[in-house]
C-alpha cells in the first residue's frame, strides 16, 4: 500500500530493463525543454510510428487477459495473438512477467484554464507530458465558454491544445443558459465532436446557475445525445458558509472545508439526480469526494437510474489533516473543490469503487505554483482551487486497490481507461488492446516500486499533494499512437497530439426512448367532467 517516508529529501527512483532492438539517438542539451523534469524531444525519433512488438506479456483487458504478443503498425494494434514472427525492422519490447494495458485515459482534467485569477500551470504540452509518463494516453479537457460563449470557448481551447503531445477530446461547460447557447451546444455535437457538458450547482456569482436553467439543460442534453455532468454543491449554501467563516474570523484554508461541508455535495447530488430522473436522462456525476454523495448514487443505482459517479485519486488517496496544517504553503496546496474529506471517506471512496457502486476514476489536475496560491493567502476563498493526479493516478490507484487485492488486473484497466472510453462513446478505438484499436498501451511491472516528488514529476507545479508516496507497480514504457514516448525518459513533439471527436448517443442512452414511450403509454387523460342536462 502506498505509505508516507519519514521526512529526508525524495528522489523518484525506477530500476528496469528493457529490450529494444533498435538505438535510440541521444538528446543534445539544446533540445532540452526548461520547466518540465527530464522533459525532451527528437524530431527524427518522433516523425514516425514505426513498428513495434511486444512479446510475452499478459494482455489485459476490461474482461479478458491472456499471454500474448502485440504487433503494432502505423499506430494502430494490428494483431494480439501468441508467438507472432516478424522481420528485422520491428523494435522488440519483451514484456515477459510484465502486464500489457490499454494505456489510461482520464476524464477530468484542466490544462491551460484561466480560473481565480490566474492560469493553471499545466498547459497541454507539460501536462500531456506528465500524463504519458505517468501511463495516461488520452485525457479529456474542460472547455470554459468565453463569456458564455461555447464556440469561441472551443476555439480558444483548440489554439491552446496546439502544443499536445497525445490524444484528448473535450467536454464543454456550460456557465450561463440562454437560446444562444441552447443552439450551440448542437452546433457542439454535430460538428465539433463533443457528446458532454458540464453544469456548475457551485461557483455562485461566477459560473452557477439554478434549478430552473439546470432543468433546461437536462432536457437539451437528452434531445441532442449528450451527457449532462454536474459539479455537485449546493452553491447558495457554500456562500453563505464562506461568510460564517470570515465573519468567525477564519480566513487560513481550513476555511475552505468547514465552509463546504459534505452535506452540501450530498445535497446537490440528490437533487441532480432527481432532476436527471424528471427529466429521464442519464447523469454523470463529477469529483465525487464524500459518503454523502456516494450514498445518493448509490440508491439512484439500485432503483435503475443510469449514474455515473466519478471519485478522483486525490479524494480516493488524501484526508483533510494536510488542510489544518498551520504552514499556509503547506495547507493551500490541498485547496480544491469539492473539498479532500475527513479521514473515512476516502475508505468509502475506496470501497464505492472497487464495487461499481462508482466506475470509473479520475484525477481533476488542476495545478498551480505556491506563488498562485498565495493569492488567498489572506481570504481562504481566493485560493485558486486545484492539486495535481494526471502523471500519480495510475500508479497510485494500482497500489491502491491492485496490490492490495481489492481489485482485479482487469477492473483495473476498467477504471482507469476501458469505462471512459465507453460512456465517451470511443471504444473500442480508445479503452481496449484489439486488433484495430489505437496503439496506446503501457507495459506494467508490477513487481517494481515507485516514489512520488515534486522533484522528480514532469508537471510544471513546484508541490505535489502526494509528495513522498511510495508503492508497487510500476509503468515501465508508454505507447502512445504507436510511437515509444515514455521507457523511463520522456521523447515527446510538441503538436503531435490529435483531437478526439466523441459521438452523441453513447450506451448510457439506451433505453432511454422506450421509457418515455412507456411512461407516456400509461398516461390517460382524466374524464371530461359536464353538467348533467337538467
Amino acid at each position: 500500500m502506498a505509505s508516507f517516508p519519514p521526512s529526508t529529501p525524495l528522489h523518484l527512483f525506477l530500476f528496469f530493463s528493457i529490450s529494444i532492438s533498435i538505438s535510440i539517438l541521444p538528446i543534445s542539451e539544446s533540445q532540452q525543454l526548461q520547466g518540465v523534469c527530464g522533459l525532451e524531444w527528437d524530431p527524427a525519433l518522433c516523425s514516425t510510428s514505426g513498428k513495434i512488438l511486444i512479446k510475452g506479456g499478459t494482455v489485459v483487458n476490461a474482461h479478458h487477459k491472456e499471454v500474448a504478443d502485440v504487433y503494432i503498425q502505423d499506430g494502430v494494434i494490428a494483431s494480439v495473438r501468441p508467438n507472432i514472427i516478424v522481420s528485422d525492422d520491428v523494435t522488440i519490447l519483451d514484456a515477459t512477467g510484465k502486464y500489457v494495458m490499454p494505456g489510461g485515459i482520464d476524464p477530468h482534467t484542466h490544462l491551460a484554464m484561466e480560473f481565480m485569477g490566474t492560469e493553471t500551470i499545466d498547459d497541454f504540452f507539460s501536462g500531456q507530458a506528465a500524463a504519458l509518463a505517468g501511463g495516461t494516453t488520452m485525457h479529456i479537457d474542460f472547455v470554459i465558454p468565453v463569456n458564455g460563449n461555447l464556440s469561441a470557448g472551443f476555439d480558444l481551447y483548440m489554439n491552446k491544445a496546439k502544443n499536445s503531445v497525445m490524444d484528448y477530446g473535450f467536454h464543454m461547460a456550460v456557465t450561463k443558459w440562454d437560446e444562444t447557447v441552447s443552439e450551440d451546444m448542437q452546433i457542439m455535437v454535430n460538428e465539433k465532436g463533443i457528446n458532454s457538458f458540464k453544469f456548475f450547482m457551485a461557483y455562485k456569482g461566477s459560473f452557477m446557475i439554478n434549478d430552473e436553467l439546470l432543468l433546461q439543460a437536462l432536457e437539451r442534453c437528452k434531445k441532442l445525445g449528450a451527457l449532462p455532468m454536474v459539479h455537485a454543491e449546493n452553491g447558495d449554501a457554500v456562500a453563505e458558509g464562506q461568510r460564517k467563516m470570515i465573519e468567525l474570523g477564519i480566513t487560513g484554508p481550513k476555511g475552505h472545508p468547514l465552509s463546504r461541508p459534505p452535506l452540501l455535495e450530498g445535497e446537490a447530488t440528490a437533487r441532480a439526480i432527481r432532476l436527471a430522473r424528471f427529466v429521464n436522462t442519464p447523469l454523470y456525476v463529477v469529483h465525487v469526494m464524500s459518503i454523502d454523495a456516494t450514498e445518493e448514487i448509490a440508491k439512484a443505482k439500485m432503483s435503475g437510474q443510469k449514474v455515473i459517479g466519478e471519485p478522483v485519486v486525490s479524494g480516493l488517496v488524501l484526508n483533510d489533516s494536510w488542510l489544518w496544517n498551520p504552514e499556509f504553503a503547506t495547507a493551500a496546496q490541498y485547496v480544491m473543490s469539492p473539498p479532500i474529506r475527513k479521514s473515512g471517506h476516502d475508505k468509502s471512496l475506496q470501497a464505492a469503487l472497487s464495487s461499481g457502486i462508482l466506475q470509473l476514476v479520475g484525477t481533476d489536475h488542476c495545478t498551480f505554483t505556491k506563488t498562485q496560491k498565495a493569492l488567498g493567502i489572506d481570504d481562504f476563498r481566493k485560493i485558486p482551487n486545484g492539486v495535481n493526479g494526471i502523471e500519480e493516478r495510475m500508479h497510485l490507484v494500482w497500489d491502491l486497490l491492485v496490490e492490495s487485492g481489492r481489485i482485479s488486473v482487469m477492473d483495473y484497466v476498467r477504471i482507469t481507461s476501458t469505462e471512459c472510453a465507453r460512456i465517451f462513446n470511443i471504444y473500442p478505438r480508445k479503452g481496449a488492446i484489439m486488433e484495430g484499436s489505437d496503439a496506446d498501451l503501457i507495459i506494467l511491472n508490477p513487481n517494481a516500486s515507485f516514489k512520488i516528488s515534486a522533484a522528480s514529476h514532469h508537471s510544471r507545479c513546484d508541490t505535489n499533494v502526494y509528495e513522498g508516496m511510495t508503492g508497487m507497480g510500476k509503468v515501465e514504457v508508454t505507447i502512445s499512437g504507436g510511437r515509444i514516448v515514455w521507457d523511463g525518459e520522456l521523447k515527446v513533439k510538441p503538436g503531435s497530439g490529435k483531437y478526439i471527436k466523441m459521438p452523441p448517443f453513447g450506451y448510457l442512452f439506451e433505453g432511454i426512448e422506450k421509457a418515455d414511450l412507456a411512461l407516456l403509454s400509461s398516461l390517460h387523460s382524466p374524464s371530461r367532467i359536464g353538467r348533467s342536462a337538467a
